[in-house]
Formats: structure tokens, sequence, C-alpha cells
């Protein structure tokens, strides 16, 4: 969310407050100020009157016109255009333009995926994102790697619908198999090995500071893998219609998210004892997940019905930081960037954030 400091009134529409102040192509951005309503057309210096036209000021995302889709006095939805990129936003009515606002726009980085879950980041900068396919489809990729350069290259094959993925302090990467209940760590070169088997539908995976593993079957139960790969149920949750997907936050509370047949989800927080609180309820479809320094979790969901990215503060209240059709992953990387991934595609956008980084 952006706000304004308030300027001297005049006719002219003024930007007080731009939620939220991030988004994909394709978002809506919703605008509070003043003068933002549709105005009558004129005919010489009188106003028709009975069957009046009105018109809906013009909402300009640095050169491009953005539709807008909700005008009144004090409010105006827009719809972030698909070509667009960050810049700053004015409104323009009858003649006169309003104060500019900064809006940031995700800009895309790859396309061609098919991702259920967050993407990560090794320490050498490299994002890893999944090629999951249909339940039991054999792909003939599991997960790609996008390189520094940009280049997306295929990076771990032969993995049945790769899903959940989590980086150790080594730089092996594991993944989860939901169709096939493994978790496999792949070593630099790309070669897989089963890590661990037995784990249900396996879905979001995610390390604690210690090295333990952590496994969301969707099924009900998050499992804890030691370093020596002894296993151990750790806590039992409602099953999900889709996966689980697990963060662990500054002070080792572990945040789970899956969405069920409810439009009311939770996001759950598990301290160390494996004892289970809910940190917000009230979402729609809760998927990716991930945490700042400052213990804000961020969860692509649904939020009174607007669908982007989520943020819950430590005390549980939410607000929309990202708005965005189709979201299901969201994590951080160096430098207040986030990264998000829809079925499809990758994106990233500066956020000025920092996120939490457990290993």
């Amino acid at each position: 969310m952006v706000r304004i400091l308030k300027s001297e009134s005049s006719t002219a529409p003024r930007i007080d407050v731009v939620s939220p102040g991030a988004a994909l192509p394709g978002g809506d951005v919703e605008v509070q100020g003043a003068n933002l309503g549709a105005v009558a057309t004129t005919n010489g210096d009188k106003t028709r009157v009975g069957g009046a036209e009105w018109r809906r000021p013009i909402a300009m995302l640095g050169d491009l016109a953005a539709p807008v889709l909700l005008s009144r006095a004090a409010r105006l939805t827009l719809r972030v255009p698909e070509e667009a990129e960050s810049g700053r936003l004015r409104i323009l009515q009858n003649g006169a333009q309003s104060n500019a606002v900064e809006v940031r726009v995700a800009s895309l980085i790859a396309t061609g995926l098919h991702a259920v879950a967050n993407p990560v980041m090794d320490h050498s900068g490299n994002i890893y994102v999944t090629f999951s396919g249909q339940r039991g489809q054999e792909t003939p990729v599991s997960v790609f790697r996008i390189e520094r350069d940009g280049e997306m290259r295929p990076f771990v094959r032969g993995i049945m619908n790769a899903t959940g993925l989590a980086v150790d302090y080594e730089e092996n990467l594991y993944v989860s198999s939901r169709h096939e209940g493994k978790v496999y760590r792949v070593a630099k070169n790309g070669a897989a090995t089963v890590y661990a088997e037995g784990m249900g539908v396996a879905t979001g995976i995610a390390f604690d500071p210690d090295q333990n593993l952590y496994v969301g079957d969707r099924s009900g139960t998050i499992f804890k893998i030691a370093p020596d790969r002894q296993i151990f149920v750790f806590a039992t949750l409602e099953p999900s219609v889709a996966a689980y997907h697990l963060a662990f936050g500054p002070d080792g509370t572990l945040y789970v998210t899956g969405p069920t047949t409810s439009s009311y989800d939770a996001v759950y927080a598990i301290n160390r004892d494996g004892d289970i609180g809910v940190l917000h309820r009230g979402l729609g479809r809760p998927q990716g997940v991930a945490v700042d320094v400052a213990g804000n979790v961020y969860v692509a969901a649904s939020l009174r019905g607007r669908r982007g990215v989520a943020m819950i503060s430590p005390q549980g209240e939410a607000s929309l930081a990202v708005s965005g059709p189709g979201i299901v992953g969201f994590n951080f990387a160096p430098g207040g960037v986030a990264l998000l991934v829809t079925s499809t595609s990758l994106y990233h956008v500066a956020l000025g954030v920092e996120g939490w980084r457990v290993l």
C-alpha cells in the first residue's frame, strides 16, 4: 500500500492511497482519493440533463492507459495492462490530472512452466521451479533452473509430479513427489537420489535451522525428517484438497497453508513442540507461503475477494501486498525482491522487503 500526503484541494483528481502498491500484469489495484468519479459530458457551458452521458476518468500507468473497472468520487479500481511495466500512476479527468504515484509491476522471468508451489533460490542466485504435470503424468523435465544470466535450462528429470522445493546448507536441492510419496535430494549436477519415502501425498517441504526437513502430506500429516533420516510425525492437520505449503519464521514457528473445501481457510502456526495455533483465518485457497525478517507471513491467496499475495502481521492482521490472478507460489530473493509463480510463469517484483532465510 502506498500512502500520499494530501495536497490542497481542487477539482483535479487526487490520489491518497494505492492498494496494493505492487501487482502482476492483469492484477487489480484500488485507488483512494478525491474527484475520482465519472463526470457528465458537457455541451458548451451547459451540462446535459436527462440522459446525460458520463465519462469515467482515465488511468495512466506510465505511458499506458489502464482499464478503469470502477469509478466513484473517493475510490477507483483499475486493472494493470498485460504489457505494463513499473511506472507512475496518474488519473486524468476533465482536463486535469492527479499527482503521480509509483506502482510496481512484476516482470516476467520465464514461462512454459507448471508450478504448484513456491520457487526457491540457492545461495548462488539460481532459481528453481517445477514442471509438475497432472497427477501420474511423466514430464520430460521435472525441475528447471533459471541461472543468473536469465537462461532457463532443464535441471532435473525423472521425478513424477515434482511439487515442493527446498535447498540445504550445501546447496543441494530437495524435491517432493506427490505421486510417489518421496523426497529426492538433487546434487549440483542434477543427479537425483531418494532421500525419504513413505510420505503419503508429499507436497510442501522446508528446512529448520537444525537441518531437519519437514514434509507436508496433504492427507493430514506434517513429517519431520532428522539429518540422520529418522522420520517423526510432527503435527496433524485438516487434510488439504491440493497441497500443504510450509515456511519457517525467525522465531522457529512453522507456518502451514493448504486449501480445503472451505473458502475461509487458515494459516497455521506450529511451534517447536508441534503445538498448533492459527495465525489468521479467512483466506480463500491459500497456497505458497514465505516470511520476511520482521515476521510477517506472505501467502498466495484470495483476501476478501481480491486475489494475490496477502501479508499477515505477527498479530494476525491481513492486507493485500501484491495483486494478481493465479498466483500459486511466492518467495523472497535478496535485495527486497519477491519471486512469484502462476501455474505457467515466473515473475519478479521489487517489494522493498527482505525475506527471512533459514539456511
